[in-house]
């Protein structure tokens, strides 16, 4: 039987094959976002897929929507860090078998495989597999500031899993579907930071709530930047009662805060196996322009890794930015963990 490991991640990619029956014998394939792994599917490299939903190019549900339209008949687990009720319910009325959360547990994946009639144990032993390899440099790879492909691709993955953990409990909050994209991740100096917040703003004015956290050599802070135009349609979501004032304004925008960071750095964490502990949320301005937040504050940042992830709800006017912002001193922490993990 063909498999295929359709996911932008390498890391995630070389992280489920471990994860598979070692008995298992099966041929691996691997696609690295939609568009490939629907070729790969065309040359009969997909007998069983395994898919990632955020993905660029075409995402998991593109994926399965255009095995739908092509009668392809194709068996399809979504392993996925979107773990909202809505992204389980669209992609089994896709034609998908299962849901696997990421990060997929080799427990899970043998108790599917079995569930289904895919595999047994003690069966005939595989092939080595050639998985992808992940270099992440020689002994004198720097894993200081800077970031390698590799390295920066653990990142992203970590951050997809925390930021669907953030998502599901968002939208569980508001009875709405929450679209993630994909995030991005750099080392920034100062000046760059300002241009990405800036970038980060559509809209003339924000309001931004700061948190900052620490544990075990690694350090930052979490800001939030909240489109002022999502305050009417977030008070509707969250049936909120009486006038929209600037006091009810600020409550909305501190249970989103409070949703988003804590859930995200508890999935981080989590994934790092440090724990961190937060302090408290700071609200550095309420329909501010973005410039005024960046002079006010521009004494915080300086070089920095920097995550940020665009939340936006959909059929719904409300969007918000989050930024992990880890101090220089952390990347290298942070560095050394994920070189054990690779």
């Amino acid at each position: 039987m063909n498999v295929l490991i359709c996911d932008d991640s390498g890391f995630a990619r070389k992280q489920l094959a471990r994860a598979l029956p070692a008995d298992w014998d099966v041929t691996l394939h691997y696609a690295a976002n939609g568009l490939e792994g629907v070729e790969q599917v065309l040359m009969g490299h997909g007998d069983l897929i395994f898919l990632d939903l955020t993905m660029p190019e075409m995402d998991g549900y593109g994926v399965l929507e255009t095995l739908q339209q092509e009668g392809l008949r194709n068996k399809v687990f979504v392993v996925s860090g979107d773990i909202q009720p809505e992204a389980h319910q669209r992609v089994m009325s896709l034609g998908a078998l299962d849901f696997i959360k990421k990060p997929a547990a080799p427990e899970t994946l043998s108790a599917l495989l079995r569930q289904h009639g895919l595999w047994q144990p003690n069966g005939v032993a595989a092939a080595p597999a050639l998985l992808e390899g992940l270099t992440a440099g020689g002994p004198d790879a720097d894993i200081g500031v800077k970031l390698t492909p590799e390295i920066r691709d653990v990142y992203q993955e970590l951050a997809n899993i925390s930021m669907g953990q953030a998502a599901d409990l968002l939208a569980r909050l508001l009875n709405a579907f929450v679209v993630l994209p994909i995030p991005n991740v750099n080392v920034l100096e100062v000046s760059e930071l300002h241009m990405a917040l800036s970038a980060a703003a559509d809209s003339d004015t924000l309001s931004a709530v700061c948190q900052g956290f620490i544990g075990a050599g690694i350090a930052g802070e979490a800001l939030i930047l909240f489109h002022d135009s999502s305050f009417t349609d977030l008070a509707r979501l969250m049936n909120h009662q009486g006038a929209l004032d600037r006091n009810a304004e600020l409550e909305l925008l501190m249970d989103t805060a409070n949703v988003l960071i804590g859930a995200f750095l508890r999935g981080y964490a989590s994934q790092l196996d440090t724990p961190f502990s937060q302090g408290h949320p700071v609200v550095l301005g309420q329909h501010r322009p973005i410039k005024d937040l960046i002079n006010t504050n521009k004494s915080r940042w300086r070089r920095t890794l920097a995550i940020e992830i665009n939340y936006r709800v959909q059929d719904y006017a409300v969007q918000c930015d989050l930024l992990l912002l880890f101090t220089e001193d952390s990347i290298a922490t942070m560095n050394n963990k994920i070189m054990h993990m690779l």
